[in-house]
């Protein structure tokens, strides 16, 4: 007698390949990001009773910009730009040490012109190793995240795994960064913190639900005109 067994096996979401100019593009743009948000988080802002910092308006890019990397060309993909906007980071920085450090003119103009490069490009070391540590830690959770809801339903629920992977990382980078960060930046006292950590979660987390159509729209457009998408999605639906 023949005995048919038949085996479950989880399918492998689809994800497209790297190799590909708009995957360039999208790490550039996340390298681009980072760079000027660590500037401007060398600089407290205070906004009424509200506790931030100059790179608040512009951070919130960088993770949209990894919800994108994340869901079309998968984990792999999202950690390798990780790695490259971290990579891009330091060198900024060191770039920026080594460029104060030249011995410049000596003149009231020369004089004034060192003062202010040092104030705009050379953050302290303990902003830097914030901005470094929290993009690492929070950008790597919401890359986890997101593949990992994405295991589990595919193509459906997009906006779902955006919203999830989002609050996760956004926290984790807010918290660490804080942390680090804001004595650096002048923050003393718990109720400073707190607020610092509260309006930084917040104000990054509520822009990226905001633009959760655009970012939604944005990756089906790529998975769209990505051939290696497309050849992927049509072998995990035979």
């Amino acid at each position: 007698m023949l005995v048919s067994t038949t085996t479950s096996a989880v399918t492998a979401p689809a994800y497209a390949k790297r190799g590909t100019g708009h995957y360039d593009l999208l790490v550039v743009g996340v390298c681009v990001v980072i760079i000027l948000s660590n500037i401007g988080a060398s600089k407290g802002v205070q906004i009424g009773p509200l506790v931030t910092d100059g790179g608040f308006f512009l951070f919130p890019l960088a993770y949209i910009l990894g919800d994108v990397i994340s869901e079309v060309y998968g984990p792999k993909a999202a950690r390798r730009s990780i790695i490259l906007g971290f990579s891009a980071a330091l060198f900024a920085v060191l770039t920026f040490w080594a460029i104060i450090a030249l011995p410049g003119f000596t003149d009231d103009y020369g004089l004034a012109k060192q003062e202010a490069l040092e104030v705009a490009l050379g953050p302290v070391w303990q902003i830097v190793a914030a901005s470094l540590a929290g993009f690492a830690v929070g950008q790597g959770l919401n890359a986890w995240v997101m593949a990992s809801m994405k295991r589990r339903t595919q193509e459906k629920h997009l906006v779902a795994r955006i919203m999830g992977s989002t609050g996760v990382g956004e926290f984790a980078d807010t918290v660490v960064f804080c942390a680090i960060a804001a004595t650096a930046i002048g923050i003393s006292g718990w109720g400073q913190f707190a607020n610092y950590v509260i309006v930084g979660f917040l104000w990054k987390t509520l822009v990226e639900f905001l633009m959760v159509p655009v970012t939604a729209k944005v990756i089906g457009v790529m998975k769209r005109h990505e051939p290696s998408y497309q050849e992927a999605l049509a072998r995990t639906e035979s």
